[in-house]
């Protein structure tokens, strides 16, 4: 059926939409029904990435995809960082990590969302931790990959003007995204990203984003103050900001969080692994009380 096919691959691009917030406009892709009573999957992309970039590999992943259709999907794009957005003027202030994170519950009040399910990747996981802290009731699940909770310190601070002086904007972002390794072999996905980050026409909005994340502030986690929800912290074995996930981890609440360190994953796991990690999801949000729900084959007749 043609018309059936056709609304198919409208689903599969997913709904566009611009969503008004306190703080300024926010695209939001949707992909499924807004009807289920299930949470929604909320998904946060990284810097030097947007929401396709950074997630299309995994959820077009063929297991991920049966897990997913049980759900409704929705795709955040930080501001001014959405395919085809054009550049910010010079001199504009962009908004911090706390701001985007107060945004985004103008998004679920523009669907009518009640919970998510979040999961965010680097500065991703970063806004995603800042919104789940401020809106606990509102978040079932986390998962969390290359999360770093603290702020920079001095030594950081002086490394990173020292690099951006010496390295180009392009080359910093590669070193926040990829791990050493796939940096000296140049993997062929460290080389499409290079070429897609520095001849990127919005590459201005991604140094604002940038300077932001370098600026954050320390999330301050502890075993008192610490998320409500089940948490699936992810890394690479080998990626930049694995020592900033174990250290995350040993604040967290052991009952309730998981710790996937992953290896031959790379920076982005979820580009170089999508296998392991949707197994690893489809078990954390089993563990969370929604599997796949059986289709009964009822006869009409018990019916009546």
């Amino acid at each position: 059926d043609v018309a059936e096919l056709a609304a198919r691959i409208l689903l599969d691009q997913g709904q566009e939409h611009s969503v008004e917030t306190p703080h300024g406009v926010l695209r939001v892709t949707l992909h499924g029904t807004r009807t289920t009573r299930r949470p929604v999957i909320l998904t946060f992309h990284d810097v030097g990435l947007d929401s396709k970039s950074c997630f299309s590999s995994l959820f077009k992943f063929e297991e991920m995809q049966e897990i997913v259709k049980n759900f409704t999907l929705i795709h955040i794009d930080a501001p001014g960082q959405e395919e085809g957005a054009s550049a910010y003027p010079p001199g504009y202030q962009y908004p911090s990590m706390e701001t985007i994170a107060e945004m985004i519950p103008a998004v679920l009040q523009f669907f009518n969302f009640r919970t998510v399910i979040g999961v965010g990747v680097g500065v991703g996981a970063y806004i995603l931790s800042k919104f789940t802290l401020a809106n606990p009731d509102s978040v079932e699940g986390l998962v969390l990959i290359n999360i770093d909770t603290n702020a920079r310190g001095w030594m950081d601070w002086a490394a990173h003007k020292l690099s951006s002086v010496t390295s180009s904007l392009t080359e910093q972002i590669l070193s926040h995204l990829f791990s050493q390794e796939e940096l000296s072999s140049n993997t062929d996905l460290v080389q499409s990203h290079r070429e897609r980050i520095s001849k990127a026409p919005n590459l201005a909005n991604m140094e604002l984003l940038w300077k932001m994340y370098n600026g954050r502030r320390d999330l301050n986690l502890d075993r008192n103050y610490t998320f409500k929800c089940p948490v699936m912290l992810v890394v690479g074995d080998q990626a930049p900001y694995e020592d900033a996930a174990v250290e995350c981890n040993s604040k967290m609440d052991p009952t309730s969080t998981s710790f996937l360190k992953m290896a031959d994953a790379g920076g982005l796991p979820q580009l170089t692994q999508p296998a392991k990690l949707t197994e690893a999801f489809k078990y954390f949000i089993q563990g969370m009380g929604y599997s796949k729900l059986p289709i009964l084959n009822i006869h009409p007749s018990f019916l009546s």
